[in-house]
């Protein structure tokens, strides 16, 4: 079952690719830090993924995340 990521959901799940942490994230999108945790939540939920490494890995297998968004 595949899920709609939304627009907003992408930037925080490039952001967390990144590394950044939930308060950096907040930070840069001024958003609450609770906001991004249920925006992280949902990801996990959409996805399918138990933590934020499998969320990551199988971001990349569905090609919603490509190397170079990661890097920039």
């Amino acid at each position: 079952m595949y899920t709609r990521i939304t627009k907003r959901e992408m930037q925080i799940l490039e952001s967390i690719s990144r590394g950044n942490t939930i308060n950096e994230i907040a930070s840069e999108l001024f958003l609450s830090p609770h906001t991004i945790i249920t925006y992280r939540r949902n990801l996990l939920r959409k996805i399918d993924a138990k933590n934020g490494a499998e969320l990551i890995r199988k971001a990349f297998e569905r090609g919603l995340l490509y190397p170079n968004a990661v890097a920039s």
